[in-house]
């Protein structure tokens, strides 16, 4: 099991936990309290900043309940924390875009977020024929 080094920017939102069996992704609340109107982009700040292991990043994407509840897209679709960001003021952040008006408030649950290992080291090979059967094209596998 690894450790990770976690500091808290404020003690109004809950702390972070791993519930074993439940979920491989970890919530993330908002720490401060934020207003959005319908068409604004703004960073939702997510009280914390992370030490991770050696060889990971994270990956940070909105919960399912998000958009429904609050009406936000997360503007780069998936957020990826490298391990090197990790300073004593590198709070994680989510940035989004409001599709209606909405207020975020302090302790919400607006994100969610997993420890991935690093992508392996690889070397491009430069061929003129892969020598496999084409499937079709891309998105060729229908919808049902």
């Amino acid at each position: 099991m690894e450790t990770i080094r976690i500091k808290y920017f404020t003690d109004a939102i809950e702390k972070l936990d791993y519930i074993e069996g439940k979920s491989d992704w970890i919530d993330l609340r908002a720490s401060e309290e934020v207003e959005l109107k319908a068409g604004e982009y703004k960073m939702i700040p997510l009280g914390v900043a992370m030490e991770l292991p050696e060889g990971y990043e994270a990956h940070i994407a909105p919960r399912s309940s998000t958009f429904k509840n609050w009406g936000l897209l997360q503007t780069n679709s998936v957020g990826v924390v490298d391990g090197s960001y990790c300073g004593d003021n590198d709070m994680w952040r989510m940035p989004v875009y409001a599709t209606r008006d909405t207020v975020i408030h302090v302790n919400d649950r607006v994100a969610q977020f997993r420890i991935v290992e690093n992508q392996p080291k690889i070397i491009f090979e430069e061929v003129k024929s892969l020598g496999h059967a084409d499937r079709g094209g891309f998105g060729s596998t229908g919808v049902k």
